[in-house]
């Protein structure tokens, strides 16, 4: 139970007191995994008495266990219970023994007060690209394209050509990597070099200035050796074409493929009203930003872009060092900042909005959407609590409402009234997981959907070509400068 004890200005301090049999169930749980996972010498897993196992752990392990646990459900509930969102929050809990009730309180700061412009006679223009038959076509020969075969031709390079190349080294050897280049998709002076010429020829590629990563490369010239010409040779748009990808008529393939343009631009025109609401609501609102919640998103912002780097074998410091030589430090940490705040405000409006309409998620609701989220990640519920802490919890809870609230807004302005639990678990789920895993972007998230393309599953083949295509066209623009100027 949560009692609010005092609040003045952004300022406030609660207590909750959590019965003897909770606490009580909370060390039976420590208990049982304690018992699970210690190993006593002389006792099957499991059969460990509880003082034996006590005294390999230490009874000031056990009780810490016990009430973090207990920390990690009562504080996000006293938060839900008495509709409070803290900016920071200092935790001070009493000792916890079993078959005593445990009670902490709480201090911190409440988001500020925020007070919206008037959104409801707002006319939502933003609507989903229309599919047309133009569409429908350019996308069929789209796939046409990314399922093209090549056949070996005994002519001067063309235009659509696929033209192997082998790399030349000094005087002339052959000591360099062979690789095909898609000469519609290569690089404009790879092109221009390469037209016309025929199998056997020697062909000097003019490289310009340009950027690759954290190198700057000057202009030079790389030497290759023209391999094998091969012309592309597109399918008929035929029921055999369909059957290549798992269609069972040309029929069935146009009628699939309309219905995922569709759904596709239903999508993106969703996503568009959804921004132009947002944007909206931010720039009419009223409020002043404590600097600690902006501070907090841009220092959560700047550990994902840590933990990127770190994934990618680059450490921080190499990283900020870097952009301190190019001069770019400052450009990047003010970028950081104004992003930060963006994301604060954008969040600050969509939870006035949910205040406003008075949304609610119920234990229920939330408990369930939290079993979804932990089993979509394969974890057990309470390893999925535990990974997320207090915050992550509260932030959870918290972006469903915005997720909620945002979605009846739109169905009262779109005329179709208030629709009590219109989004799906999976759209909350993912709308958390974006928000308690903090990751943000030094760019805005705005979803976007290219409505001429499509890469259902049974264009997967396709797919692949497409990404040995881009593959390949990056090679040649970027590989064999890096070869040749090392």
């Amino acid at each position: 139970m949560a009692e609010l004890i005092s609040k003045e200005g952004n300022k406030v301090e609660f207590k909750v007191s959590v019965p003897a049999a909770e606490v009580n169930r909370a060390y039976d749980q420590v208990w049982a995994g304690l018992a699970r996972d210690v190993r006593v010498p002389g006792f099957r897993p499991g059969k460990a008495p509880r003082k034996v196992i006590e005294s390999r752990v230490g009874k000031g392990y056990v009780e810490s266990q016990v009430r973090d646990r207990l920390l990690e459900t009562h504080y996000s509930q006293g938060l839900r219970d008495l509709k409070l969102n803290l900016v920071d929050a200092t935790i001070d809990p009493q000792d916890v023994k079993s078959g005593q009730s445990f009670e902490f309180t709480v201090k911190g700061e409440t988001y500020p007060e925020v007070k919206l412009g008037d959104w409801k006679d707002l006319k939502v223009s933003a609507q989903a690209p229309e599919i047309t038959d133009e569409v429908l076509e350019q996308t069929l020969n789209d796939l046409r394209e990314r399922n093209a075969a090549f056949e070996k031709a005994e002519r001067p390079i063309e235009a659509a050509d696929q033209v192997t190349i082998q790399e030349l080294g000094e005087e002339g050897s052959e000591d360099g990597g062979s690789y095909p280049i898609y000469l519609d998709m290569a690089e404009e002076h790879v092109r221009t070099a390469l037209l016309g010429k025929s199998a056997g020829d020697v062909v000097d590629i003019t490289v310009p200035a340009h950027q690759h990563g954290d190198h700057e490369h000057a202009e030079h010239t790389v030497r290759v050796k023209v391999v094998e010409v091969s012309s592309k040779k597109l399918q008929e748009l035929n029921d055999e074409f369909a059957s290549s990808l798992n269609y069972e008529s040309m029929d069935k393939l146009r009628t699939d493929l309309r219905e995922e343009l569709e759904r596709r631009a239903q999508q993106e025109g969703d996503n568009l009203r959804r921004e132009e609401l947002v944007e909206h609501l931010v720039q009419g609102m009223t409020v002043e930003i404590p600097q600690a919640l902006i501070d907090r998103r841009r220092e959560g912002m700047m550990s994902e872009i840590q933990d990127d780097l770190r994934r990618q074998g680059v450490q921080w410091k190499e990283y900020e060092a870097f952009m301190q030589e190019q001069g770019k430090l400052e450009e990047f940490q003010a970028d950081l900042a104004k992003n930060a705040e963006t994301r604060v405000r954008r969040d600050l409006a969509l939870e006035q909005l949910a205040t406003d309409l008075n949304v609610q998620v119920s234990d229920a609701e939330f408990n369930q959407t939290l079993m979804n989220l932990a089993q979509t990640n394969g974890m057990a519920p309470q390893q999925l609590v535990q990974q997320l802490g207090q915050d992550g919890i509260q932030s959870y809870y918290v972006s469903l409402l915005r997720e909620r609230g945002l979605q009846q807004a739109l169905a009262q302005l779109s005329g179709e009234g208030q629709q009590e639990g219109q989004s799906t678990e999976a759209a909350q789920t993912d709308t958390a997981q974006t928000d308690t895993a903090q990751t943000d972007t030094a760019q805005t998230d705005t979803a976007q959907t290219d409505t001429a393309q499509t890469d259902t599953a049974q264009t997967d083949t396709a797919q692949t070509d497409t990404a040995q295509t881009d593959t390949a066209q990056t090679d040649t623009a970027q590989g064999e400068d890096e070869q040749k100027s090392e």
